[in-house]
Parts: structure tokens; sequence; C-alpha cells
């Protein structure tokens, strides 16, 4: 039997990142994947494959509405080949995770293929095909991630009523795609199909898309994602989903209980995600699980269990690649005897519709509600020359500070390249920068980074330059 001093259980982001870290720390680690492919949903089919969609659906549709105010002009008729688009996100997804195949190699990780189970606390079965081999781990750390979550009345057959990882590989653009989730991945594949040719409307039982967003990101990027094409229905419950043949009926009430029917060709179910631990067999280990069917964790990330850790979707907070990523790290860090942290509150969220949209820290209607008096600054991206020189000219940069100390408590944003632009909030407000050190920074001209020093200016002093 093998020993390991760590072994981590699923090997997203999280996972895969504890890996390398423990074993950069002289750990001999072994990490255990149940596909066959490293990655996990990230990589496989969520992020990356998300991504090269988007990008590929950008490309396609510039060339139907934007290339000629540019002055390109394409002879004939611009024609769309998906089985190729598809291609190309499955080739993206390829070389991604045989990345992360090389850096278990190069850091000397044993990699299992098989379905992790706990024997006990020290002892993992991994089982494939029938076969189980048993391995011991001084530590180990738990990163299964999540699934995609359903409504419990929703038939789910992944044909015609799909989940986002059959979205990912569709081989027809739908007539009418409806989504059903106005959150971050409902509306990037609703945008991935509208730019395709394909009719989508989006279905949220909230007031508003995006809703843990800023209500101010929130309503532009309805206003804009409208201007699209893309139609909305907010504050509307769904209450049945029926497929009959090719068409598929939705029958929901709106914010006046008033019953819509909607009819469609696809159904995107898109209502979040669940932690997944089915088959981790945790209770042989005595790890608890919440009610939500989260992994419980102390601040360390340690579960009720010394030697067990985990991290990423698989416990509480939000379900981000990148968080997971920290997670994994400051857990390898610590079995390493360090003293890593991380402050939840500076991990930014982003939405990689065009416009992108993206946010770090406190939203306006959290200050109003911690009671936090606070300063806002607004400047919207039609005022800069970069923005009016790519034709990217719709949303906005707010930054909201503190009344008094003018700390920077928040920063929000739409447009594009927020979500690069964004690392330049979470700095900032990683060393407690004042709206005021912000906007005496030279931001370079024309970029689309002057926006946040404009934002900066209408918070400190109420004297953007260029409004």
């Amino acid at each position: 039997m093998s020993t390991y001093d760590v072994a981590v259980i699923g090997s997203g982001p999280g996972g895969y990142v504890a890996a390398i870290r423990c074993a950069q720390l002289g750990m001999k680690t072994a990490i255990i994947e149940k596909y066959s492919t490293l990655g996990g949903t990230c990589l496989n089919v969520g992020c990356i494959p998300s991504k090269a969609l988007l990008d590929s659906s950008h490309h396609y549709h510039d060339a139907i509405a934007h290339f000629e105010e540019h002055g390109i002009e394409i002879p004939g008729e611009v024609k769309l080949n998906l089985e190729k688009m598809m291609e190309r996100k499955a080739s993206v997804v390829s070389q991604t995770c045989d990345g992360v195949k090389f850096l278990m190699d190069k850091n000397k990780i044993d990699v299992y293929e098989g379905v992790g189970s706990f024997k006990d606390k020290t002892h993992i079965n991994i089982d494939k095909d029938g076969e189980t081999q048993t391995i011991e781990a001084k530590k180990t750390i738990i990163a299964t991630g999540s699934k995609p979550a359903n409504l419990p009345f929703i038939e789910l057959d992944k044909e015609r009523v799909i989940t986002s990882t059959e979205a990912l590989k569709l081989k027809e653009v739908p007539k009418h795609m409806i989504v059903i989730g106005g959150g971050v991945i409902g509306l990037e594949l609703g945008q991935v199909y509208r730019r395709l040719g394909a009719e989508v409307t989006v279905v949220e039982f909230l007031d508003r898309i995006i809703p843990t967003m800023d209500s101010a990101l929130s309503k532009e990027l309805q206003k804009v994602l409208k201007k699209q094409g893309i139609k909305f229905h907010t504050s509307t419950k769904v209450k049945s989903v029926e497929r009959n043949g090719d068409e598929i009926t939705i029958k929901a009430d709106d914010k006046k209980d008033k019953e819509i029917e909607l009819k469609g060709d696809y159904c995107l179910v898109s209502v979040g995600r669940r932690p997944y631990t089915d088959g981790l067999n945790a209770e042989a280990a005595g790890v608890k699980l919440d009610d939500k069917g989260r992994v419980e964790v102390n601040d360390h990330l340690q579960t009720n269990v010394e030697n067990i850790y985990a991290i990423g979707d698989v416990v509480r907070g939000a379900m981000l690649a990148h968080k997971a990523e920290e997670e994994g790290t400051m857990v390898a860090e610590l079995i390493a005897g360090q003293k890593p942290h991380i402050d939840y509150n500076l991990i930014p969220g982003v939405v990689y519709t065009w416009p992108e949209v993206a946010a770090v820290g406190k939203t306006e209607e959290q200050l109003k509600e911690e009671g936090v008096k606070y300063k806002e600054g607004k400047f919207p991206m039609r005022a800069l020359g970069r923005s009016r020189a790519s034709g990217d000219i719709d949303g906005l940069v707010k930054i909201l500070a503190d009344e008094k100390t003018d700390e920077v408590l928040g920063v929000h944003m739409i447009g594009a390249r927020t979500a690069d632009l964004i690392a330049e909030a979470v700095t900032a407000m990683e060393f407690r920068a004042s709206a005021e050190d912000i906007s005496r920074m030279s931001h370079a001209h024309p970029t689309y980074a002057e926006a946040v020093k404009e934002a900066a200016l209408a918070a400190t002093e109420n004297r953007p330059l260029h409004i």
C-alpha cells in the first residue's frame, strides 16, 4: 500500500493547486480524479470551454454586426461552422487539461484515476471499473467541487432540457433557447447562442439578474443585453417544464401572479450549483456535512476530523475557481506549519458576458444594510477615448468609499476588459487604499483603466475630469 503525506480528492482548480503547493513544500502527494482528464468542472465543462465559446461567438458576431463600420468588407455571406467552433473549444480544453497533467508530472505528484472514497480517516479506496486499490494518507484534502443544481419538478433529459454541461456541446444553434436563471452561467451561455442566431429568453425568480452583485451592474447589464436582443422575465416563478418532441413548454407566474407560457426548442436550467460529495463516503471518516450538503469546516478549512480538510465549491462561500485555488494554497501552507490567510471580501466576482462585469468588496446594498456611511463615485465608459476608439461604449465604473476615511469599500464595473481591470481594485483594497490614492495614480491614456481613476476622483471630491 502506498503511503502519502497528503492525498487530494478532486483535480479541479482547488485540488490541483493544493497538490502542487503541497509538493512544492516537500510533501509526498497524491491526487485522485474520477474522470480520465484532470482539471475538474472548470477546465472540462465550465470556465475554460465557456470562455472559448464566448470568444468564438464574439468574433462571429463582430464579423456580422461591426466589421463594416471598421471598414472591413467581407465578400459573400459570413457563415457559421458550429462544428468547427466546437472543435476549437475542445482543443482549448484538451491543451489546458494536458497542462495540468504536465504540472503533476513536473511536481512528482502521483495521479490516480477512479472514484476516491474514505475507508476510514487515513485510508482512501480508489474504485475504477470494478477494481479497488487503497492508499494511506496522513492528511486528506477534499476538493470534489460541485454539479449543476436543478428544480425538483424539472426532469433533465440532457437533450432538450439541459444543464450548462450539455449547452457547451450542442450540435445545432437553438431556434429559441429559454434560460431558467439569470445568474452568471445562464447569461454567459445565453449570450453565446444569441450571438449565433438563437432567440434567447431569460426567466429569473428574483427581481433582477446577477442578483448577488451591485444593483447598478444588474441594471446596466440587463439594459445592454436587451439591446443585443435577449428577452427577460424577472420576478417570475417557473412552475413547470414539459417536453413534447422537440418543443419545450414552460409555464410560470409573473410578478402579478399572472400565468405566462413560453415555448422553445431548448431549455437551459441554470439555477446554480450544488456541492458534490456523491460516492465520497464521508461518514466512514467521520466527516460532517451541513444541511446543504457542504462539508463543514472551520476558519482553517479543517473538518471536524483533524487530519481532513475541504476546499472550493464543496465548502461554504462563493463557488469560484480562484477562490478554490486560494483555499488550496492556504490549506497546503497550513499543513506545512505556515500561517497564511484569505480575505474573502477581496475575492473578485466576474461575469464574462460582453461587456464584462466585475466586482470586489461590498455592494451598495450591503453597506446600507450594515449601516455604513459611504460616498459613491461613478464614471461612464462612453466618456473614454479608448472606449470610443474600440466601439465598446457601454458600461461604467462605480467606487464606494468610507464617508470619513475615504477607504475603498467596494468597486463595481461593467465594460470592456473589466475582468482584467478588477485586479487593480483588488490590489488597491488589499493595501487599504483610499479613493484619493487611486485618483492620484497615473493611468495610461487611452485605456479602459482610466475609468477607475475617474470614478475615484468622483468618489473623492466629486471632480471627474472627463464628464
